[in-house]
């Protein structure tokens, strides 16, 4: 992926732990590199193409002078959000390098360096109680207002017998591609606050629900953790996961099977 970068932009902010940083202020040196396809841009010579990196500097200067931090760890996670919001960039690095840092020894300058970047997610959606489809749209909405959340590709509703449980009401289901600036942890968060407000309550494992999100895919991530597996453990098994999710991700493949979505969902139904 194409890099626009600014070096070293001199920034006089208050930011720091101590009383006189925030007070008196201090130069920061900020650098940024901007991930994105600068091919249209390029072949049409069109500033209107690209992004204008005139206008990420004056904003980078107007963000930092307009905020105050304490940690440089802050100041640089929270600019690394403006920018994303703000830019058609697809990841973005930004270092902030503080000169002359307060540490009572002979140094040129400390910094912090993070990178953050928009995720695309696969999640399973899904309803058996009352109105199902009053459910599903309602979650949606939920996370349609979530600035940190763009959504992408929803697949149709489809109706499906019950799994694990069998003594409940059909289902109805779906996929739903989105786009995420929360790490998997705070959007499994995300997802429990979306559940909560259209009152799931998780009383028989397997059983009736108003509504049910769960996280597919997310990049290419491979993550085991006692509250979080990712890709999800059952997609291989489950044909009302599969069967609306290939409607928008055939070709999405799973990074540890090494299928995509289409095959896993021909091998079950054989």
């Amino acid at each position: 992926m194409d890099k626009v970068k600014i070096q070293d932009l001199e920034i006089y902010a208050r930011h720091g732990v101590y009383p006189e940083e925030t007070a008196l202020g201090q130069k920061f040196l900020v650098s940024l590199a901007l991930e994105m396809d600068t091919r249209k841009a390029g072949l049409a010579d069109d500033l209107s193409k690209a992004v204008d990196y005139g206008k990420v500097a004056h904003d980078t200067e107007r963000f930092l002078t307009g905020h105050t931090f304490r940690l440089l760890e802050a100041a640089a996670e929270h600019l690394a959000e403006e920018l994303l919001l703000s830019y058609p960039v697809a990841n973005i690095t930004v270092e902030i390098k503080k000169p002359w840092a307060p540490v009572l020894l002979p140094l040129d300058t400390v910094s912090v360096e993070i990178t953050r970047a928009w995720h695309q997610v696969y999640l399973s959606i899904g309803s058996n109680m009352g109105d199902r489809e009053g459910h599903l749209n309602r979650a949606l909405e939920f996370l349609k207002q979530d600035q940190k959340i763009r959504m992408g590709k929803i697949s149709d509703f489809i109706v499906t017998k019950p799994y694990g449980y069998e003594k409940q009401e059909d289902f109805l289901n779906g996929a739903v591609e989105l786009f995420t600036l929360y790490p998997p942890g705070e959007l499994l968060e995300i997802l429990h606050k979306a559940e909560a407000d259209g009152n799931r309550e998780r009383i028989i494992p397997w059983g009736p629900r108003t509504i049910d999100l769960d996280i597919l895919f997310y990049d290419d991530e491979i993550i085991s953790e006692p509250d979080l597996t990712i890709p999800h453990v059952e997609i291989s098994k489950r044909e009302f996961v599969l069967r609306p999710l290939c409607q928008i991700a055939p070709w999405k493949m799973h990074p540890l099977l090494h299928k995509c979505v289409m095959e896993m969902l021909e091998e079950l139904q054989r």
